[in-house]
């Protein structure tokens, strides 16, 4: 008994090592956890075009929407841990929901990293009636005078920054929640709330038109398509760095040859010049490919949960 229960273990790992070897032999699902057209459907559906060149298969992308990106999430924790379905994420359904709803699975235990491949951060915006010509002075500006910070909802990227930025003026400002990013940053454009802590490629062509006033961008080095904007260590708010970097992970127990597999053909879609020019395009920036590996993304995503969530929980954030 135990020889022949040794042989079906063995069969079934050769198997199982074998499916991992041929993989894909059939089309690959990116679940977006959030509805199409928004940025990181934008962002699946550009890497999904370029990411079925390099696997062989296609590779679709499928939107499940609902309770801030908990459901479509929780769809990729329990498929089948095979590699053909994969959950693209960033900041907010793979850390920030974390600190605000009682989760049914475990952010890093339930789910392995495949790779990070673009970040975008977010810029400090103001309506432009507003005196401050620089950060150091709308901080300043901010603390003799009540203002309005927007935000894009509650437990929103934009709403901790906007948090952050209450406390840091001494907590007379106003945070006025959004149902989304794009009524926020149009109430800021026409004058109706002053501050707003926008991602980079939302807020880039309004910069660029003269709608709203920039002050600094939320990460250690400048923008390379907007480099005239210093980065807050240089502006006057050291070492606040947020930004809405994007992901792929895929359900605990793939094996590990699938991972590799879908690590490379991400890596190549990285690297490609026209998905690098869309992204670019989109105020993304490419990571360095040292920070494309399971490696790199397991453990950027650990220490961002190890940042935010204190912050978030002490703040008393929760979810609308």
């Amino acid at each position: 008994m135990n020889s022949l229960r040794l042989f079906a273990v063995t069969m079934v790992f050769c198997s199982s090592a074998s499916s991992a070897q041929n993989f894909p032999t059939r089309p690959v699902t990116i679940v977006v956890p959030f509805s199409a057209g928004g940025p990181t459907d934008t962002i699946a559906r550009i890497m999904a075009e370029r990411m079925t060149k390099s696997l062989g298969q296609t590779v679709v992308v499928e939107n499940v929407t609902g309770a801030g990106g908990n459901i479509g999430v929780g769809r990729v924790v329990r498929a089948a841990p095979d590699g053909y379905m994969v959950s693209i994420g960033h900041i907010g359904p793979h850390v920030i929901n974390g600190a605000m709803y009682r989760l049914e699975y475990d952010l890093l235990k339930d789910l392995a990293p495949v790779g990070m491949f673009v970040t975008n951060p977010q810029i400090v915006v103001s309506k432009n009636g507003l005196p401050s010509k620089d950060l150091k002075s709308l901080i300043e500006y901010a603390r003799s005078t009540p203002i309005s910070i927007a935000t894009g909802g509650a437990g929103t990227p934009s709403h901790i920054s906007g948090v952050y930025f209450q406390k840091l003026t001494g907590g007379a400002a106003q945070i006025v929640h959004y149902r989304g990013g794009a009524p926020a940053s149009a109430d800021v454009m026409a004058g109706h709330v002053d501050v707003f802590f926008d991602q980079a490629a939302n807020a880039l062509p309004q910069i660029r038109s003269g709608k709203v006033r920039a002050y600094a961008v939320t990460q250690p080095t400048r923008l390379s398509v907007a480099s005239n904007i210093p980065t807050v260590d240089e502006a006057g708010m050291a070492g606040y760095y947020m930004a809405v970097w994007h992901g792929l992970w895929v359900p605990r127990g793939t094996p590990a040859a699938v991972i590799v597999r879908l690590n490379a053909a991400m890596m190549e879609a990285a690297a490609d010049d026209g998905v690098r020019k869309r992204m670019t395009d989109l105020g993304q920036e490419i990571l360095p490919r040292d920070q494309q590996t399971p490696e790199a993304l397991g453990a950027h995503h650990k220490a961002e949960i190890e940042k935010w969530w204190p912050i978030i929980k002490s703040a008393g954030i929760k979810a609308d």
